[in-house]
């Protein structure tokens, strides 16, 4: 017996996406072995598209490790791509229910396929409980009535970190270097930075460096994936600590390696993540 699965990819992060609807499948399972790069199809991530009754449809996303991710915004083009060009939703505009809430994804439409998404990725989370981290007592947070980027300092590897902390319904660690962003050292750091006390529950890690107002380049270690070549949330992460320190306008491109996410943000509200998102095949998995 097999199962068919599409794989999709939005500016380099690339996701198995399965109809799970009425199906019983083990998906930290199946995330775990379809999502290997030798030995499986290869993706940073399994999204599985279920029946919700608060949205159109519900979108659940396990990272390649088989841990449950709360949100994702390259996940949710994704997602909105695959369900719209196989007619499970009719478009231009679906609403997804995620762990971290709905969220609205609006689509552009080329020769009968999406091929392009714009996702409400919702109100940024800026207290240390939203995030959520475990601040040490010398430093401080966000108070309740400014809206402040809270920042934490750790060290890894002798190397002391200044992090500035958001959630975007995901936790996210970013640090700003002025080196390039190709020298710092994120495949022996990365995991560590994930994995450190202070984060309950994990972290993503961003490292940024400033090119201009309007641009940022920048490197991401996934929560549970490792580095990848693109990360909707994170993007989002970082144009929205960039913002709150007056580095950037409300509109800037995130340079990553797999292409650039444009973010808008209006400072007060929800957070608009705007790119590229790509079918790569299809094919059937055993079960």
């Amino acid at each position: 017996m097999t199962m068919k699965f599409s794989k999709l990819e939005a500016t380099g992060n690339d996701f198995i996406l399965i109809d799970a609807r009425n199906k019983d499948l083990d998906l930290t399972k199946l995330a775990k072995d379809m999502c290997h790069r030798n030995y499986g199809v290869g993706a940073d991530g399994i999204i599985s598209v279920t029946i919700s009754k608060l949205a159109d449809l519900r979108m659940r996303i396990y990272n390649a490790d088989g841990s449950e991710a709360q949100v994702s915004g390259n996940g949710l083009r994704c997602f909105a791509k695959y369900v719209i060009d196989n007619k499970i939703a009719t478009g231009p505009e679906i609403k997804t229910e995620t762990l971290a809430g709905i969220r609205k994804v609006e689509t552009s439409i080329y020769r009968g396929k999406v091929n392009k998404a714009i996702v409400n990725m919702g109100t940024p989370g800026l207290k240390p409980r939203e995030i959520p981290v475990n601040m040490p007592e010398h430093q401080t947070g966000n108070d309740d009535n400014a809206k402040t980027v809270p920042e934490c300092i750790i060290t890894v590897n002798g190397k002391s970190l200044t992090l500035s902390l958001v959630s975007m319904g995901n936790p996210h660690a970013v640090f700003y270097t002025n080196e390039p962003v190709a020298l710092f050292p994120l495949a022996t750091i990365g995991r560590q930075v994930e994995n450190h006390e202070v984060f309950p529950e994990r972290t993503n890690f961003e490292v940024v460096k400033i090119l201009g107002k309007d641009r940022i380049e920048a490197r991401v270690w996934e929560r549970g994936v490792g580095e990848t070549l693109s990360c909707g949330s994170g993007a989002c992460a970082i144009a929205v600590t960039a913002m709150l320190r007056n580095l950037v306008d409300n509109k800037v491109d995130i340079i990553l390696p797999g292409g650039t996410l444009t973010v808008t943000w209006d400072r007060v509200g929800e957070v608009f993540l705007d790119g590229p998102v790509n079918e790569v095949f299809i094919g059937e998995w055993p079960i």
